[in-house]
């Protein structure tokens, strides 16, 4: 079994072989050290163990910390954008301020109207003054206005009305037919478009292709056969959008083929009409009406017509589907058409357009106006901005997009600049995701500068990476809003699977692992700052160690959160962030710590160092610690056994052997002082002192269970170490409760200190019981298989004879202790017991025995009573100490009154039997087998011969010879070789002595031996004479003759009928020593049936017989007390004579 001194050596061999990850420089120790040899200042002993209750529920309290407001987030110099030069702000003022004086279009609900209003605000947002203002106002009027155009997007159709026999050819014209226009004469000159006439002339033309130039007519694809046509086709038209019109009109194209010819065609396809079906086309044609000449038979069929005033076009255009409108009131029409129109500036007067593309000039005011509201939302939520401006800040964003002709995809790209505002300004990350997924959806590869994009993307995702690098003072989860901010912004994993990101940053196609490395990088960092905020390398050891212990609880609360809150907002960028922070973190404590503990092992091992108790608490503190970090590796998804915690316990094995010997010293004050200050427990039968010392075994016994120590052999040391400590202190208790009962004995009546030895006796049962449950406590069926698994049953079989060796000492002590407790009472009790006792052997045998016991039963009845109160019913030892003790007053009165008259014994035998049923209390008290054991039976067998007559005492005497004689088997003194048989005709016994051996020597290593037979008792063979064989000179194995007997049935029938061989030395100078004797029952040899009761009973085998020396000596007391009786005189006279032989020899 492994030492301490071979665990120390074990430590020191590992520690010296493993090489510590940090570089940082170890100063020696220093005097303060606490492994000196000076002892400290001692720390009081009753808050050692509220320290140990702390640091048991520490990892209950880790996370409860208070609410903080979290930090603002780090800005990262490097993607500050550089403030706008005042030049540039008049310039994009003068394209805001052209943008609100050239509005077109109808605006929407959410739009400001008013031109004065949206000036007031951009004088806000450029910081501008009043005639700065009216400077640049009065240059953009001065300036040529903006130029026009209109975008018709010919989507498709539905729904259209069936001319070709169920279907029809659909096409579209279109046009812009000319309104009133204010312009001058000249500037109608100079119209490139020359179809341009009154509306009421062209209201009485049968189609726009009648008074359109065909150079101003644009004409769709023809959709054949359908009534459904989809034609997703654009157009540009330029003209006065504040008085024209664009017409459209759909047709039905109509080959040079009659009506009839192309009706009997489709008969011919689908065989399915005849003429009837022909005359309704027909009918139809002519319902409709045509104007053309009779030349024109071939003219195509009119399907609708769509008039939209482009003065009525929305700010933001139309997308939305129109109903086909009749020519006249005689036409027939049906369907809708789904158009898209846009107006937008085809070329703007300003400095800025003539330099910068659209695009560039969108993102700069759209920059300005971002920064402007932003700063007016920042104090009231600062974190949860969602990028949404105000009504005039929208209306010109609005106009300028639309003027510019931004593509839905260019204008999405505003994601440039909210990402950018975003790198030195608070933003909600909603907003930036939704900017993505616009982005995503409206994907066009060739409408977009993959560069401005590349750029873009870099840079958030850089900056994002920054964040989540020291996300733990950016988005600490203490904030419930900074962490759904960061759960928002980790939607950059979004970005990886965006067709855009794919396109423009095609070598970044593995984000995760760039997180990957920013969440490892930020835990090391993060772990080096707390290491440079408690610096455990300064100060004496102790104090590095203290410090270490922050360093790791503040590492196991990082954990903590890192698995309960921080884990699962990496789930959707596909990065296990829980494995990756534990495992580096766990890997820069292992190192730190093993660091440390090889300088403590390495005190520990100098003769004269010791452990201090802050010095125990620090380590043991530092152990848990740790413990509850490597807890922490049953989440990781992968096999942890190689983590660097592993073997983490084997650092602290001499060191804890230490602080087992502190805890063992705190234990027993805590014990003495509780044994000082004890006091009463209502309601209960034991007193403070004992629920103190259970408590302190319990909080040990959690030590224990906190500390689960992992290998088998260290276990098994560890908790033969502490079962002998908690035996230890629990005798240590019981002796201490003992010494105080003692010592206040004289100063309490017999009832109060009755009472007090009961609150003892309970309190040290309370303890036992207690520590009855160790081997559950402590595992040690756990650890009997973890040494059964690495040493066999051998080492299982060591362990058990160990600890429940320890166990069954303990329990010994503290019966003993009890003992001394219950003598002390029943010393007492002794006076007044031994009075009771003597008023029953001294009343008359004219008193009734009720009345001579009533006066004993009524003090153990009182007695009782309190022991009943005030004892708890496990604690029995003490009825049966007053039982034993009554048994022997009782037995040795009636040892001191033999010879006397039978009343007195059988009044004595009454007590007995009143004190049994007594101590039994029906069942509730002793129990009826342990009682009658012991003294009992020698009290009841006393009482039972005392009551005989001394023939019975006789006939008993050889009873017992007989018996005695059955058990012997060798005896120093010999044996003798026999031959009985019985003639039963002649009634005569027949003894042959064959020989002796082994005879003891009496007389210079030789006797003289010759042997004496009788039939015994004497009473009972009146006339049988004894008989003795010849001596047989100088030897000690003597061979002898036979003997003749007369013995009749009725003499050999009784059970102590019996022969006697005296074996004894013959002496011519004095009398004959004795040497030994044997009996033999006449039953063995004379009963019917009997080999040896037959005529061949010559041929039975010798029967040897042992010798002995001893004496049946209490029914010898009893005889010779009988002084008047001739027969127990003589008796006991011829066995004296023996006795006063074998004292001479």
């Amino acid at each position: 079994m492994t030492t301490l001194l071979d665990l120390k050596s074990s430590v020191l061999r590992q520690v010296q072989r493993s090489q510590s990850l940090r570089t940082r420089r170890e100063a020696p120790p220093t005097a303060s050290s606490p492994l000196t040899h000076c002892p400290p200042e001692p720390l009081p002993r009753a808050e050692f163990f509220e320290r140990m209750n702390a640091i048991l529920q520490k990892q209950e309290n880790m996370m409860r910390a208070a609410q903080a407001e979290p930090p603002q987030e780090h800005v990262d110099q490097a993607f500050i954008s550089e403030r706008v030069s005042r030049t540039e702000l008049d310039l994009l003022y003068e394209e805001a301020v052209y943008t609100v004086v050239n509005r077109v279009g109808v605006p929407a609900p959410e739009h400001v109207k008013s031109d004065d209003e949206l000036f007031a605000y951009l004088l806000k947002v450029f910081d501008m003054g009043d005639e700065e203002h009216e400077i640049i106002l009065q240059k953009v009027q001065e300036s040529k206005r903006a130029s026009f155009s209109l975008r018709v997007s010919v989507m498709k159709a539905k729904n259209l009305m069936a001319k070709d026999a169920n279907y029809s050819d659909p096409y579209c014209m279109l046009g812009i037919l000319v309104g009133q226009s204010p312009r001058e004469t000249e500037e109608k000159k100079e119209r490139k478009f020359s179809f341009r006439k009154r509306r009421e002339k062209l209201e009485k033309r049968s189609s726009t292709k009648e008074v359109l130039p065909a150079r101003c007519i644009q004409v769709t694809e023809v959709k054949p056969e359908t009534l459904n046509p989809v034609w997703d086709e654009h157009f540009v038209e330029i003209d006065d959008v504040h008085n024209d019109l664009l017409h459209l009109d759909i047709r039905d194209h109509d080959d040079d083929v009659s009506v009839a010819e192309a009706c009997k065609k489709l008969n011919e396809v689908s065989g399915l009409r005849g003429m009837g079906y022909f005359k309704q086309i027909a009918k139809s044609v002519r319902s409709n009406g045509s104007s053309s000449s009779g030349s024109e038979e071939n003219v195509d069929d009119f399907l609708g017509c769509i008039n939209i005033p482009l003065n009525e076009i929305p700010v933001a255009g139309y997308d939305t589907w129109f109903k086909l409108e009749p020519r006249s009131s005689a036409s027939k029409v049906q369907g809708e058409c789904h158009l898209i129109l846009k107006v937008f500036t085809s070329q703007r007067d300003t400095a800025l357009s003539k330099r910068d593309t659209n695009f560039s000039i969108h993102k700069k005011l759209l920059s300005q106006i971002v920064e402007y509201e932003h700063a007016q939302v920042k104090q009231r939520e600062p974190y949860n901005w969602n990028g949404q401006v105000s009504p005039p800040a929208w209306t010109v964003l609005t106009h300028h997009a639309v003027q510019t002709d931004l593509s839905p995809l260019q204008q999405a790209i505003r994601w440039q600049c909210y990402s950018n505002h975003h790198r030195n300004q608070r933003l909600c990350y909603s907003l930036l995701l939704r900017l993505l997924r616009t982005i995503d959806a409206e994907w066009d590869p060739p409408t977009v500068r993959g560069d401005l994009l590349s750029d873009s993307f870099r840079l958030y995702t850089e900056h994002c990476l920054c964040l989540m690098k020291n996300m733990r003072q950016v988005f600490p989860c203490t904030s419930a809003a900074a962490i759904t901010r960061y759960e928002l912004m980790l939607g950059i994993g979004y970005m990886q699977n965006m067709r855009a990101f794919k396109t423009v940053c095609p070598l970044r196609n593995e984000l995760h692992l760039d997180i990957t490395t920013a969440v490892k990088k930020g835990t090391s960092e993060w772990y080096e700052s707390l290491i440079a905020q408690y610096k455990p390398e300064e100060g004496s050891l102790e104090e590095q160690l203290k410090k270490m212990v922050q360093v790791i609880d503040a590492v196991c609360a990082d954990v903590q959160r890192g698995q309960n809150i921080y884990n699962k907002l990496f789930y959707a960028v596909k990065v296990d962030y829980f494995s990756i922070s534990y495992r580096q973190l766990e890997k820069q404590v292992a190192d730190d710590v093993n660091v440390a503990m090889e300088r403590v092992c390495g005190t520990l091992e100098q003769e004269s160092s010791r452990l201090t108790q802050t010095m125990g608490e620090t380590i043991f503190e530092l152990f848990m610690s740790l413990k509850i970090l490597k807890g922490f590796r049953e989440f990781l998804p992968l096999d942890a056994k190689m983590l660097a915690l592993t073997g983490f316990h084997n650092w602290f094995k001499s060191s804890i052997h230490k602080f087992l010997q502190i805890v063992h010293d705190r234990s027993c004050d805590r014990i003495r002082k509780a044994v000082g200050t004890d006091q009463p427990v209502q309601q209960a039968k034991h007193s403070c002192s004992a629920v103190e010392v259970t408590a302190c075994f319990s909080q040990v016994r959690e030590i224990w269970l906190q500390l689960s120590w992992p290998d088998s052999a260290g276990a098994f040391i560890f908790v033969t170490r502490l079962t002998d400590n908690f035996c230890s202190e629990a005798v240590c208790y019981s002796e201490m409760m003992t010494r105080k009962i003692e010592r206040n004995q004289l100063a309490r009546d017999h009832k109060n200190f009755t009472v007090q030895l009961c609150i003892g006796l309970n309190n040290v049962e309370h303890v036992r019981a207690f520590l009855a449950h160790l081997p559950r406590d402590l595992d040690w069926p756990g650890v009997e298989r973890a040494m059964e698994e690495s040493c066999g049953a051998e080492g299982k079989e060591q362990v058990y004879k160990a600890l429940n060796g320890q166990l069954f000492n303990m329990d010994l002590d503290l019966q003993r202790e009890a003992k001394r407790l219950i003598t002390v009472l029943t010393d007492k009790m002794l006076p007044e017991l031994r009075r009771y006792i003597q008023h029953i052997s001294l009343s008359p045998d004219s008193i009734n025995n009720d009345d001579a016991v009533s006066p004993l039963m009524k003090y153990l009845q009182d007695t009782m009573v309190i022991l009943t109160a005030n004892l708890v019913k496990e604690n029995h030892t003490v009825l049966q100490s007053m039982w034993e003790l009554l048994l022997r007053m009782i037995l040795d009165a009636v040892t001191e009154n033999r010879g006397v008259q039978v009343e007195f014994y059988n009044r004595f035998q009454y007590t007995v039997e009143t004190l049994l049923q007594f101590f039994h209390v029906k069942g509730d008290g002793l129990a009826l087998e342990d009682m009658k054991s012991g003294d009992y039976k020698v009290l009841d067998e006393e009482l039972r011969l005392n009551k005989c007559s001394s023939f019975d005492l006789i006939e008993q005497y050889y009873l017992e010879k007989i018996s005695l004689q059955k058990t012997l088997k060798h005896t120093p003194y010999g044996r003798i070789s026999v031959k009985c048989y019985y003639d039963p005709p002649e009634q005569r016994l027949t003894v042959e002595i064959l020989h002796a051996a082994d005879i003891i020597a009496l007389d210079a290593n030789l006797s003289d031996p010759f042997v004496i037979v009788e039939l015994c008792p004497h009473h009972l063979f009146p006339a049988a004479k004894s008989q003795r064989t010849q001596v047989k000179l100088k030897t000690l194995h003597p061979v002898f003759d036979e003997l003749f007997y007369h013995v009749s049935p009725e003499q050999y029938r009784h059970r102590y009928a019996c022969l006697t061989f005296t074996v004894m030395d013959y002496d011519w100078l004095s009398t004959n020593d004795f040497a030994g004797e044997a009996v033999a029952p006449l039953s063995d040899f004379c009963w019917p049936g009997r080999p040896n009761a037959s005529a061949a009973g010559k041929n039975v085998q010798p029967v040897i017989l042992h010798l002995s020396r001893s004496k049946p000596k209490p029914i010898m007391r009893m005889l010779d007390a009988r002084t008047g009786d001739r027969e127990a005189q003589e008796f006991v006279r011829r066995l004296k004579e023996i006795e006063k032989s074998m004292e001479e020899d």
